[in-house]
C-alpha cells in the first residue's frame, strides 16, 4: 500500500482531499468503512489517546487494519492530537501509518522542537507526521480568541520540523459549534504557497459544505470529522433504545452504524467532488 505522504502528493497534483474520521468502537469503525467502501473513497481513521485507553492499543490498532482488510478500501491508520511522545513511539510500534504530535499550545520555538523530535522518531517507520500550528479551539476552550496561522510562519514551521502534514488555523474549531463559522479560504491558499506540506482543517464537523469545498480548492489536504460520528451515533441510539425492549446489543447498534454510514457516504462525495 502507498504512504500516506505519497497520497497527499496524489491529492495534491489533483487538488483533492481525503476524509479522515475518528472512531470509538467497531461499530464507528464499521460505518466509517462501509461509506468509504460505498463511494469507493479512501480514507484515514483516526483514534485519539481516549480512545487508546478505552480499547488498549493493541486492540484498536489491530481491529482497524484488520477491518481494513475485511472491506477492502484504501485507508490509513492515524493517531490524533497525541501530546506525549512515549504514545507516539508506541503506536508506531504497533503499526499506525501516520502520528500526529500536537505542542500547539507551546511557544514556536518549543512546537518546532518538539515535533522536529517526532519527525526524527517516525523517519524509521515511513510514518507521516501531522503537527499544529496556531489556535483551534479544543472542547471547553474559547473559540473566540483565534489566532490564525501565518504564511510565512507556517514556512518556517515546516522548514525547522520537516513535518509532513501541517494542521492550520483558520477559523475552525473542535467540537460543536456555537455559530456558523466562517473559515479564511483565502488564507488557505496563501500558506499553500509558502509549503509542501499537506494542509490539514481540523474541526470539519459542522462547517458548511460549501465553506469545506472552496478550502479544498485553496489547497486543503484533510479534512478531520469527529464530533458528528459521535452526536449522530448516540442520538440515534436515544431515539431507538426507548422504542424497544430488545436486550441483543446486535440487534439495536445497527440503526446507529446505518446512521453514521449515510452522514458521513454525504460527506466523502462532497469531498470527492470539490
Amino acid at each position: 500500500m502507498k504512504s500516506l505522504q505519497d497520497y497527499f502528493k496524489e491529492l495534491d497534483n489533483q487538488n483533492k482531499a481525503v476524509l479522515a474520521v475518528n472512531f470509538y468502537n467497531f461499530e464507528t469503525l464499521s460505518a466509517i468503512l462501509s461509506a468509504a467502501k460505498a463511494t469507493e473513497s479512501a480514507v484515514i481513521l483516526q483514534s485519539t489517546k481516549n480512545t487508546i485507553d478505552y480499547l488498549g492499543l493493541d486492540v484498536t490498532a489491530n481491529l482497524a487494519k484488520t477491518a481494513i482488510q475485511q472491506y477492502d478500501v484504501q485507508a490509513w491508520l492515524h493517531l490524533d492530537h497525541a501530546e506525549d511522545i512515549d504514545l507516539i513511539k508506541r503506536a508506531l510500534d504497533a503499526g499506525y501509518d501516520s502520528v500526529m504530535i500536537d505542542a500547539s499550545e507551546e511557544p514556536f520555538e518549543e512546537n518546532c522542537k518538539i515535533t522536529r523530535e517526532v519527525v526524527e522518531t517516525a523517519a524509521p517507520y515511513g510514518a507521516n507526521v501531522e503537527a499544529e500550528l496556531g489556535y483551534i479551539a479544543k472542547l471547553g476552550q474559547s473559540k473566540e480568541n483565534a489566532s490564525f496561522t501565518q504564511p510565512e510562519e507556517a514556512q518556517e514551521f515546516v522548514d525547522k520540523t520537516g513535518v509532513d502534514a501541517l494542521a492550520i488555523a483558520i477559523g475552525s474549531a473542535h467540537g460543536f459549534y456555537d455559530k456558523e463559522p466562517n473559515l479564511d479560504t483565502k488564507l488557505v491558499d496563501r500558506i499553500r504557497k509558502n509549503t509542501a506540506a499537506a494542509l490539514v482543517l481540523h474541526g470539519g464537523s459542522g462547517i458548511p459544505d460549501s465553506q469545506i469545498e472552496k478550502a479544498i480548492q485553496n489547497g486543503i489536504r484533510k479534512i478531520n470529522v469527529a464530533t458528528e460520528v459521535k452526536n449522530g451515533f448516540m442520538n440515534t441510539l436515544r431515539e431507538e433504545l426507548p422504542k424497544t425492549s430488545e436486550i441483543d446489543l446486535r440487534k439495536v447498534f445497527p440503526k446507529a452504524i446505518k446512521h453514521v454510514q449515510q452522514l458521513l457516504t454525504k460527506k466523502m462525495e462532497m469531498v470527492n467532488q470539490a
